[in-house]
């Protein structure tokens, strides 16, 4: 099981990672299939846990439930482009593995899933304080950008003051072009 949440956490990182792709109709297009492709996979997978009973039984469906919502999430998260809606899907994929992780310490009595319990909250609380602190991160450096472009703006705009007439207007809009402003 340690597998799978290993492989969700390197989809979470990979998905944050890609670029931002823009609402056009082939994102809304991945986006929908995206979608279609975790509720198809989610039905298959709850129907093999038809055949089993007991708390294995509950496993499976919890196990078939976070890939579902990983899976939506990421898809989501991609389609909405943004560090908010990455946090957010980070943090909805951490409450599904905390879900399924109590459901994996209900087999267990007395300490011993007390302490089971208490693993599987430590595990989304550090999951969720990771997403709003990668978020901060991000916020931070784009921040930072424009605080860069807008200071080598303004030394771009006193190097054209050297300047006078044609030249320094040319000098100014091609600053502008260059700065974004």
């Amino acid at each position: 099981m340690k597998n799978i949440f290993a492989i969700m956490l390197a989809g979470a990182t990979i998905g944050f990672c890609l670029p931002a792709v823009a609402a056009t109709s082939e994102a809304k297009a991945a986006y929908a299939a995206s979608n279609d492709k975790a509720a198809t996979d989610y039905k298959t997978d709850r129907a093999q846990c038809d055949a089993i009973t007991g708390n294995p039984k509950d496993i499976c469906i919890a196990t078939a439930n976070a890939i579902r919502v990983q899976a939506e999430q990421m898809a989501q998260a991609q389609y909405d482009g943004t560090p908010s809606a990455q946090a957010s899907a980070r943090k909805k994929i951490a409450d599904a593995n905390f879900d399924l992780d109590k459901t994996k310490c209900a087999s267990q009595n007395g300490n011993a899933k007390d302490v089971c319990v208490q693993q599987a909250k430590a595990t989304m609380i550090a999951a969720q304080a990771n997403a709003t602190a990668d978020k901060k991160v991000v916020d931070a450096r784009a921040d930072a950008n424009g605080d860069k472009q807008s200071a080598n703006y303004k030394v771009a705009l006193e190097k054209c003051d050297g300047l006078a007439g044609p030249g320094k207007d040319s000098c100014i809009a091609a600053a502008k072009t260059q700065y974004g402003q």
